[in-house]
C-alpha cells in the first residue's frame, strides 16, 4: 500500500511538472514492483509487457482509428461536411457556429480525437465566422467545445484505451457513447442558440443557401455516413470486432480519398509519418501502465474507510476527475487513476460501460476548463490572435450544458446503456 501510494504520488507530481507521460508512467511502474516485489522480476516484466502490447490483437484498434481519422483529416473532407452544415442552418442567427458544431460530430465520429477535431474545424471554420463578424468568445469557443466530442462520439480513442486498461469490450463502448454523444450536440447547439438570442451582435446571420445548392451540399457527407455506418451498424449488429472495424474502417477511408482524388503520395507519406508518430506515443504511453503491487487494493480498502458508497462514491470520483482535470492532461488522469478506481466501482455494483462514458464526459468538461484545458490551448496554438481568456469566456455556456448533461446521465443510467442492451 505504501509503495502503491508513492507511486501514485510521484506520476501526480511527473505529469504536474509536464515529464513525458510514457516515460514517468514506466519509470514508476518499475521502481514501484522493484521496492515491492524484486528487481530482477521489474526488469524482466518490462520486455514482457511490451512484447505482449505490441503482439495483443486488442491493441492493434488503435493505429487503424488513427489513420483513418488521419486520412480523413488531412485530406480536406472535413471541408465538405462544413459546408453541408451551413447550407441546411447557416441562414439562421448562429447558423455558421451551429454548422460548426454540426461538422465538429461528423469529423468527430470518423477520427476519434479531440485535439485533431478541434485543431482541423478551427482551420476550417474560424475565416468564415469571422468574415461574417461573429465574436471570438462564440466563434472560438464553440470550435473548442465541439472538438470535445472527439472523445465521446464514437469511434474515440479514449474509449479504446479505457477499454484496454478496464477489459470493457470496445464494442459496447462505442455503442454506449452514440446517445451521449448526440445529447451533448443537442445542448451545445442549444447554448449556442441562447447566445445568439441574448447578444445578437455576437452571431450575425448568415446568407440563405438555394435548394438547388444544399442538394449538392449534401453529396459532401457521403463518406462520413459510410465510415459511421459501417463502424457502429456493424458493431451494433456483431458482424465483427472492433479491430476488425478499425481495419475496413481504414481501408474505406483510403478508398474514398482516393476516390475523390485528394490521396496524393505526398498526403499519404504525411498520413503515414502522424500516424506512425502518434500511435508509438500511445503505444508507449501503454507500456508505461505496469500493474503496481497492492495498489488497488490499498485503495478500494481506503475508500472503504471512509464510508462512501454508492453514488456517493461515484460523485467523489468524478470531483477528483474534475479538479485534477483543470491542471492535468486528460489521457494522464484517464491512464493514472482508472485503473484504480475501476476494482471500487466494479465492487460497488455499477456497470463499467456506463462508468466508462461518465468518465469520458468529465473528461470533457476537463478539456474546456481553466487553467489548463488543453483544447483550448490546441486552439490557441492555430488562432494566436485570439486570446486564451476570450476562448475560455466563451466556453461558459458550454460547460454549464456539459454539467446538465453529466447530471442526467448520472442519474439516468439508461440513457447510456439502452443502446447497447438492444444488441442482438
Amino acid at each position: 500500500m505504501i509503495v502503491g501510494s508513492t507511486a501514485m504520488l510521484a506520476a501526480i507530481l511527473l505529469a504536474f511538472l509536464r515529464v513525458p507521460l510514457a516515460f514517468s508512467l514506466l519509470a514508476i511502474s518499475v521502481a514501484g514492483i522493484g521496492f515491492a516485489i524484486n528487481w530482477n522480476i521489474a526488469l524482466q516484466l518490462l520486455p514482457l509487457t511490451i512484447s505482449d502490447a505490441v503482439l495483443s490483437y486488442d491493441l492493434a484498434v488503435v493505429p487503424m482509428f488513427i489513420l483513418m481519422g488521419n486520412v480523413i483529416s488531412k485530406t480536406g473532407i472535413a471541408n465538405d461536411l462544413f459546408r453541408a452544415a451551413y447550407a441546411f442552418v447557416g441562414h439562421v442567427r448562429g447558423g455558421l457556429a451551429l454548422s460548426t458544431m454540426v461538422a465538429c460530430s461528423g469529423f468527430s465520429a470518423v477520427c476519434g480525437s479531440s485535439y485533431a477535431t478541434a485543431a482541423t474545424m478551427a482551420k476550417v471554420a474560424y475565416p468564415s465566422m469571422k468574415k461574417y463578424k461573429y465574436s471570438d468568445e462564440l466563434a472560438a469557443g464553440t470550435i473548442a467545445a465541439g472538438g470535445t466530442l472527439g472523445i465521446l462520439i464514437p469511434p474515440s480513442i479514449i474509449m479504446v484505451v479505457y477499454g484496454i486498461l478496464t477489459q470493457t469490450n470496445i464494442g459496447d463502448l462505442f455503442i454506449a457513447g452514440v446517445i451521449p454523444g448526440l445529447i451533448g450536440l443537442a445542448l451545445y447547439m442549444l447554448a449556442i442558440r441562447f447566445v445568439a438570442a441574448r447578444n445578437p451582435s455576437h452571431a450575425p446571420q448568415g446568407e440563405m443557401t438555394p435548394w438547388p445548392e444544399k442538394l449538392k451540399a449534401l453529396s459532401g457527407i457521403w463518406p462520413f455516413v459510410l465510415l459511421f455506418g459501417l463502424i457502429i451498424g456493424g458493431l451494433y449488429a456483431k458482424l465483427f470486432t472492433p479491430t476488425e472495424a478499425a481495419g475496413m474502417g481504414a481501408g474505406l477511408a483510403i478508398l474514398i480519398a482516393t476516390l475523390h482524388g485528394r490521396l496524393t503520395w505526398a498526403v499519404l507519406r504525411r498520413v503515414i509519418i502522424d500516424t506512425a508518430y502518434t500511435s508509438v506515443s500511445l503505444y508507449t504511453v501503454l507500456f508505461g501502465v505496469l500493474t503496481l503491487s497492492g495498489l488497488a487494493a490499498g485503495v478500494l480498502a481506503l475508500v472503504q474507510s471512509t464510508g462512501l458508497e454508492g453514488y456517493a462514491l461515484i460523485f467523489a470520483i468524478m470531483l477528483v476527475f474534475l479538479v485534477l482535470g483543470c491542471v492535468m492532461d486528460s489521457m494522464a488522469i484517464i491512464l493514472i487513476f482508472v485503473p484504480l478506481f475501476a476494482p471500487i466501482v466494479v465492487s460497488q455494483g455499477f456497470d463499467l460501460v456506463w462508468f466508462g462514458i461518465i468518465v469520458i464526459v468529465v473528461t470533457e468538461i476537463a478539456l474546456v476548463t481553466p487553467p489548463v484545458g488543453m483544447n483550448v490551448f490546441v486552439l490557441k496554438a492555430v488562432l494566436p490572435e485570439v486570446p486564451v481568456m476570450r476562448i475560455f469566456k466563451g466556453l461558459v455556456p458550454f460547460i454549464a450544458v456539459d454539467v446538465v448533461r453529466l447530471a442526467l446521465l448520472v442519474a439516468f443510467p439508461a440513457i447510456t446503456l439502452w443502446l447497447g442492451s438492444t444488441v442482438g
